[in-house]
């Protein structure tokens, strides 16, 4: 019987608050904070409704570490479960580090000025967890997070040596809108706009945004989508885990509608991050056009298709060669009529509960700062199955 407090009420949070009301055997107490309580306060409606679980909410700016401290200290949990922004996670961090409470996110971190998401920062804290006694835990989402586990899975199970690792992430969803992100608009499109990046014996190598594409076959009935090389931040820690790791890379999938809509907005400016003068005032051009764009968690009910997320692995067994698939297919309408979210968010809040959970029931359980693939990954692969993302592995050779 454990108390958590969430920071974060957009989509994810939304389905993180669902999914842990849903385990009332580990998540006895749940707390909601955010810097609109409005916002928490629908939520915990939905939930009181669905669930007939009972959510305190609370009204939270995450930037302030004192203003955490203080609720840390009223609340008491045993875990804080960060699902705000990527930009927040060190001063959450430092809030845990100084009441001694356990910490996990699903997104490294990431300045405010500068799109360059890294591990660096947070690992950074290392020693400072060690030495208070308590936990954190890394990119708890999907890619990051489930691509690392199954990541794991794989090297446990089925490779004596992992040499080339591929991680898929295809949307084939379609929700009416002429331009929409599925997640928190400023992210996604920093995270799209970036250089592509990729690790190859030994050394990353860059490439323009957007520039390398394939087309890739995907299973169950998708069929064939163009896929798009990009950085994850999975990537960094995989290959540092992973040391037999040859060659490490990510793609994702989008529409050529998409891809129209974001060249005409980089054309023009509307993408930069970087303050410009209007009228006497400083604007910063993507969170305008943040304002502007549809809130992702109005995608819900308009989201039709399935997601496909998951890694080709490739490398050896018993001498043999072999490549292997495992991969998640989510339904963007059946996301939506369980906790009220499309499968985008339904993928990054289920693994944030699972990770939590595997925290609070010490399944997975060390002092210092941790990413996923450095745990036994069999807990967390079956609560998946038990959860609503089942996994399907394939052997394509071997």
């Amino acid at each position: 019987m454990s108390k958590v407090l969430i920071i974060g009420a957009g989509g994810v949070g939304q389905v993180v608050v669902h999914k842990c009301a849903q385990v009332p055997e580990v998540f006895s107490e749940i707390h909601l904070a955010s810097r609109t309580k409005s916002k928490c306060d629908a939520i915990a409606k939905q939930v009181k409704d669905r669930w007939k679980r009972d959510v305190q909410t609370h009204a939270l700016d995450a930037d302030n570490v004192q203003e955490t401290v203080a609720l840390i200290r009223k609340v008491k949990p045993d875990l804080l479960l960060n699902v705000a922004l990527p930009y927040q996670d060190l001063a959450l961090m430092e809030a845990c580090l100084e009441t001694g409470v356990d910490y996990l996110d699903t997104a490294n971190y990431e300045p405010k000025d500068v799109a360059k998401f890294e591990y660096k920062w947070q690992w950074a804290y290392q020693e400072r967890f060690q030495q208070a006694g308590i936990m954190a835990l890394l990119g708890s989402g999907f890619d990051p997070g489930v691509t690392n586990v199954f990541t794991a899975y794989a090297a446990k199970h089925h490779f004596d040596e992992i040499r080339e690792l591929d991680i898929l992430d295809a949307n084939a969803g379609q929700h009416g809108q002429h331009f929409a992100t599925n997640f928190n608009p400023e992210i996604n499109i920093r995270e799209v706009t970036a250089k592509g990046r990729f690790w190859e014996n030994g050394e990353w190598k860059e490439t323009e945004p957007l520039s390398v594409k394939q087309s890739y076959d995907f299973p169950e009935g998708i069929g064939p989508m163009n896929i798009y090389l990009m950085y994850h931040e999975e990537l960094e820690s995989l290959a540092r885990h992973f040391p037999t790791l040859k060659r490490a890379r990510f793609w994702m999938t989008f529409s050529d509608n998409y891809l129209k809509h974001l060249e005409v907005l980089q054309n023009v400016g509307m993408t930069r991050i970087d303050p410009v003068d209007y009228k006497g005032c400083k604007v910063i051009p993507l969170e305008f056009l943040k304002a502007l764009l549809p809130d992702p968690g109005s995608l819900g009910p308009l989201t039709k298709g399935r997601t496909c997320i998951g890694n080709i692995v490739k490398g050896t067994k018993d001498g043999k060669e072999r490549e292997y698939y495992i991969y998640n297919i989510c339904d963007h309408q059946q996301a939506y009529a369980e906790v009220g979210s499309q499968a985008i968010s339904y993928t990054t809040g289920v693994p944030a509960m699972i990770g939590a959970m595997m925290m609070l029931t010490k399944k997975w359980s060390k002092p210092g700062v941790w990413n996923m693939e450095q745990f036994d990954p069999d807990p967390f692969m079956d609560a998946l199955n038990k959860h609503g993302l089942p996994w399907t592995e394939v052997f394509l050779k071997g």
